[in-house]
């Protein structure tokens, strides 16, 4: 490690950003450790109008391809991988793809997903391999087409590919595909959160409360100035409030999710209700394009957004579902948007008074954003029942607030704050029943 610190002093800084971005994002990654199959590098290249997305893997896996419209995405589902890549950026804006986003998706089926600048047809999908050092390479070639073709595309069976069927190309349409389909994870099928650990009996004194890290898995959240991932920053920021909150014993703590995993939208919410939670937190880090702006802040549910930045976040996070290459043009609008009865002005009430409780703590700790209790209409916050709120930590585009969200100590100090905020609603809530 010493080496590369002093090989990035010595390097132009745009060159060090990107090796540490690189970096942060790979090692960070813990699916390693939980399958022998690990991707090792991803290469795009364009040849005679046709864009080849290739990855390098240490042996041959089944994969299934399939493409998304509006926006414009191709899906390639895998089965739970590690990824090793070499310390470099991810290639971006090459032939017809504009970028890529990779990681896991549910237990057992990671995935990519490539952002492409218009319609595309899925030409060839094959493996190669092994190769002369034993590398296996998953090959998909990409192809110019209409509008029109991409939705008859988009509306087909996924095309499925054998680990066992090498040097033999599936071409979309069936005419080459490989005489045996591998038992894969399905793609479009069982979205719902993953198996949650069996929890302990609830004491009758305690509360429960729903920490819910925000992103995760193919779906990175912003990255900040220097390479740092959200999503691993709240997930750290949640597993120490949840390591504060269990030590007082007065409470029962569950994480949406507890490491690097896609998790819908829909069922954040759906975890807090089953799980009759008192309070529901939800934990993000922003990023805007005034790099000046920093601080943490706290937003409660709201149709009108209480300025345009609070509408343009939110607009942001209620796609993450779109990002994580998840199709949703069959779920009414009703279920797209998660528009859940907004009616129970009290549960809107209680979380107003919780996020100032909350307010008034984090400011004994560090500086606030200005207009610190903000609104915004977040898919997160529309459980009808359940008080919730939508704390922001701090802009990871300000290199001020990476470091602090970055540091072990700093971020330490934020969650102290949170569970005083959380001791202090709950007070109120028992002096008020009295």
């Amino acid at each position: 490690m010493w080496r590369l610190r002093r090989f990035l002093a010595r390097t132009k800084p745009v060159l060090a950003a990107a090796l540490t971005i690189a970096a942060i994002a790979f090692a960070a990654d813990s699916s390693f450790a939980r399958t022998t199959i690990v991707v090792t590098d991803v290469r795009i290249g364009d040849h005679d109008g046709k864009t080849r997305f290739v990855l390098d893997l240490n042996q041959a896996v089944p994969f299934s391809v399939f493409t998304l419209s509006d926006p414009y995405r191709v899906v390639v589902d895998l089965p739970e991988v590690g990824w090793r890549l070499p310390p470099k950026p991810l290639p971006v804006r090459i032939g017809l793809m504009d970028k890529l986003r990779y990681g896991l998706f549910k237990p057992g089926n990671s995935r990519v997903v490539l952002d492409i600048l218009g319609p595309a047809a899925i030409d060839r999908a094959f493996l190669l391999g092994p190769d002369s050092e034993g590398a296996y390479r998953l090959v998909l070639d990409l192809a110019p087409s209409t509008p029109d073709a991409f939705t008859r595309q988009a509306k087909e069976a996924p095309l499925k590919v054998d680990g066992t069927a090498l040097a033999e190309p599936a071409v979309a349409g069936g005419s080459k595909e490989s005489k045996t389909t591998a038992a894969l994870a399905a793609p479009a099928a069982g979205l719902g959160p993953p198996p949650r650990k069996p929890q302990a009996k609830l004491r009758p004194s305690q509360r429960v409360i729903v920490l819910d890290p925000g992103h995760g898995g193919i779906d990175p959240g912003t990255i900040g100035a220097s390479g740092t991932y959200e999503k691993h920053v709240t997930l750290a920021v949640a597993k120490e409030i949840k390591r504060l909150l269990d030590r007082t014993g007065r409470y029962k703590v569950l994480l949406t999710r507890d490491r690097d995993i896609f998790i819908r939208l829909r069922d954040r919410v759906a975890i807090a209700r089953e799980a009759n939670a008192d309070l529901f937190v939800s934990i993000h880090a922003d990023a805007i394009r005034d790099r000046s702006v920093s601080g943490p802040s706290v937003y409660t549910l709201s149709e009108k957004a209480s300025d345009r930045e609070a509408a343009e976040l939110a607009e942001k996070e209620n796609k993450a579902d779109l990002i994580a290459g998840l199709d949703l043009t069959h779920e009414s609008p009703e279920v797209t948007n998660i528009l859940i009865d907004l009616a129970q002005r009290e549960t809107m009430n209680q979380s107003a008074h919780f996020a100032a409780g909350m307010i008034k703590e984090l400011k004994r700790e560090t500086k606030l954003l200005r207009n610190t209790h903000r609104f915004a209409g977040f898919a997160v916050l529309k459980a009808p029942d359940v008080p919730s709120v939508l704390l922001e930590l701090g802009f990871l585009s300000n290199p001020k607030d990476e470091k602090t969200l970055s540091n072990p100590a700093q971020r330490m100090r934020i969650a102290t704050a949170v569970v005083r905020g959380v001791d202090a609603y709950f007070a109120r809530v028992e002096e008020a029943s009295r």
